[in-house]
């Protein structure tokens, strides 16, 4: 009897003891949350979602750290999401081009639909066809035709390979059937000197990137990506207006890897939502050139998968072939 009481406490002692940890255990988030970013600092994603990350701090009394992994098409940035702990503190900023780059790669290491648990859309936004203030260039018009007069010596400047920027290069090319060069660029800042020293003749990339040298009259918008024009470059034409029979309208979100809790999911969602509800905010995003979005998990993984068809039309319709 005194045997069969003894095991009954020993039992019930490590049964205990293997439950204070799940009880005891601080809700999320109760560390750091990472964002990995694949672009360089200074662009749209960037800077749309350091200011998501402040307020999102604000909000969960947890530290954001923002991890910038440019290059690759965006493929290392991924990767080190894809690989990590579904457990909600490793997120990634996936943007429209991801979509658009489905289209452009024979294959993937990863499968953009399934790789990730979706969370929120962050912003729409287009992108802006620019030129050096003193270019003899004021029209797409006038730029093909000095395209087309050398296309050897006609370089259009991007970001890396996976953005939205450099697939719009590349679309560019092949709807306007020259065979000019898109040059792929680690930052915006890059972009922006090779624009100004010549080296490339036109430069693709948010109106946030490079607002500063806009204002300050260094370079000038001579196309807008989008269906529409931009709100904040109105006497700007679309691509369309331009005789270009394509439009860009990018987004970006936010994502985490597949097998997140999806009660950690939900949480982010909603404080993604609150903070792109706040007019602050949305008016600090309007400043910026983007239009605040958010929506539902759900909304972003359909949005993702429309994209995918669509851009699969356009990239055959261009005649792109896949790398």
């Amino acid at each position: 009897m005194l045997l069969r009481t003894a095991a009954m406490l020993i039992a019930f002692a490590i049964g205990a003891v293997s439950v204070v940890p799940a009880s005891a255990q601080a809700p999320y988030p109760n560390r750091p949350i990472r964002i990995v970013v694949p672009f360089g600092p200074g662009g749209f994603a960037d800077i749309t979602v350091r200011l998501l990350a402040q307020k999102l701090a604000e909000r969960t009394n947890a530290q954001v750290v923002i991890e910038n992994r440019p290059g690759a098409g965006g493929v290392i940035a991924a990767s080190a999401v894809t690989s990590a702990e579904p457990d909600g503190y490793t997120l990634f900023v996936f943007s429209s081009g991801i979509a658009l780059s489905k289209s452009l790669l024979k294959s993937m290491p990863f499968d953009p639909v399934t790789a990730f648990a979706p969370i929120s859309t962050m912003a729409l936004f287009d992108l802006l066809l620019l030129v050096k203030a003193d270019s003899p260039m004021h029209t797409l018009k006038d730029a093909l035709d000095t395209a087309r007069a050398d296309p050897q010596k006609f370089n259009v400047g991007t970001i890396n390979p996976g953005s939205t920027q450099n697939v719009t290069g590349e679309l560019l090319r092949a709807t306007a059937g020259i065979p000019m060069t898109v040059v792929p660029h680690r930052t915006s800042a890059e972009v922006l000197t090779s624009l100004l020293r010549g080296d490339t003749q036109i430069g693709i990339e948010s109106y946030a990137a490079l607002k500063s040298p806009i204002e300050a009259k260094q370079i000038r918008a001579i196309a807008s990506s989008g269906s529409k024009r931009s709100p904040l470059q109105p006497d700007v034409p679309t691509l369309r207006e331009s005789g270009i029979d394509a439009a860009v309208d990018g987004w970006n979100s936010l994502v985490a890897p597949a097998g997140t809790p999806r009660e950690v999911v939900t949480l982010l969602n909603g404080h993604v939502r609150a903070i792109i509800g706040d007019p602050d905010f949305r008016s600090r995003m309007i400043e910026l050139g983007g239009e605040p979005f958010a929506g539902s998990p759900e909304e972003l993984d359909a949005r993702l998968k429309s994209d995918i068809e669509m851009w699969a039309a356009v990239v055959k319709k261009a005649g792109l072939a896949p790398n």
